[in-house]
């Protein structure tokens, strides 16, 4: 039985460049996430943009 000494070939995933989901008009909750999305870009705050887009696309799955 032979041993393996090296690591796998990595996996390789795919580069997303989905662009930011857009609020619908005159949807009051779209238009707050995109608000509170705008917050987060200007203080740079990666994390805060991703939890947002994630909000506006569940949020527009489940309701537009």
């Amino acid at each position: 039985m032979k041993t393996q000494t090296t690591q796998e070939q990595p996996v390789e995933l795919p580069l997303r460049l989905d662009s930011d989901p857009q609020p619908v008009p005159g949807c009051a909750l779209c238009d707050n996430v995109a608000m509170e999305r705008d917050r987060a870009k200007a203080n740079g705050d990666a994390s805060g943009v991703s939890d947002c887009h994630v909000r506006m696309r569940r949020h527009q799955e489940g309701t537009h």
